[in-house]
């Protein structure tokens, strides 16, 4: 039996298993299952490779995109230029990373912008490895845009930074915190949503629950929102092309 899964702090809500065991099954794959793995600390990683040696391979959720470089043994080409991993391939031996939330997120924000939209700015939430696939994203889409978190640093503006100017420039708002995921579905990023108009697209990386807080907040001033369902599902296939291409014939 192949075995797949996912490893993350928090992952008993992630939709990942659920989406796996429905591919198998129509598919008529019988030979691979698809199994959460938490881990407490990343360092409980090794002990995960010691414990489950017919790994065939993973995703990778929050917090550990970044922290789990370290453990690999080689990256992709994109996934080198990003900075963060959430899959990985067990290769000849090797642990191999790659970035498929990019390819997931800019094809799910390239359905929702029209080409005459390609010259809005953006508005990154958090600095954590899922916001590195989506700064990646828009720098290949020609969109500028600027990372917010709670403290501000050079390159990063804080949350009290941003006047209502900037909120009204920045027509693309994309949320890669946890903020706002089951079960703490009243919390939000602390933004100025009055600010927000139907011209604005808040793109929220949470898929649970379908409308977050942050997307509630904005869909009340008129813009458009999207969840993180339809990303989910595209990296999801995107990493089962290279699970299945490099290593398996199912």
């Amino acid at each position: 039996m192949k075995r797949f899964g996912l490893i993350g702090q928090h992952v008993q809500h992630s939709f990942s298993p659920a989406y796996f065991s429905n591919k198998f099954k129509q598919e008529g794959i019988l030979d691979c299952s698809y199994e959460l793995f938490p881990l407490a600390q990343i360092q409980d990683f090794n002990t995960l490779l010691q414990k489950e040696s017919n790994l065939a391979g993973l995703n990778v959720t929050i917090p550990y995109k970044q922290a789990i470089l370290p453990f690999l043994d080689a990256l992709s080409p994109q996934a080198l230029q990003i900075g963060a991993v959430n899959t990985i391939q067990f290769k000849a031996g090797k642990r191999i990373g790659h970035n498929t939330d990019v390819y997931g997120f800019q094809v799910s924000l390239e359905k929702a912008l029209g080409p005459s939209s390609f010259d809005s700015k953006a508005l990154i939430l958090g600095t954590g490895g899922a916001s590195k696939a989506v700064a990646y994203a828009l720098q290949e889409m020609n969109i500028s845009y600027q990372y917010v978190s709670r403290k501000a640093s050079r390159h990063v503006l804080s949350y009290d930074m941003l006047s209502s100017e900037l909120i009204q420039e920045h027509l693309v708002i994309i949320n890669t915190t946890p903020l706002g995921m089951f079960p703490n579905i009243n919390t939000c990023p602390l933004l100025s949503y009055t600010d927000l108009s139907s011209r604005h697209i808040l793109f929220d990386l949470v898929y649970n629950p379908k409308q977050t807080l942050f997307m509630k907040k904005g869909a009340e001033q008129g813009a458009k929102t999207i969840n993180g369902l339809e990303m989910l599902h595209l990296q999801a296939e995107k990493a089962w092309s290279i699970w299945t291409t490099n290593n398996l014939a199912l």
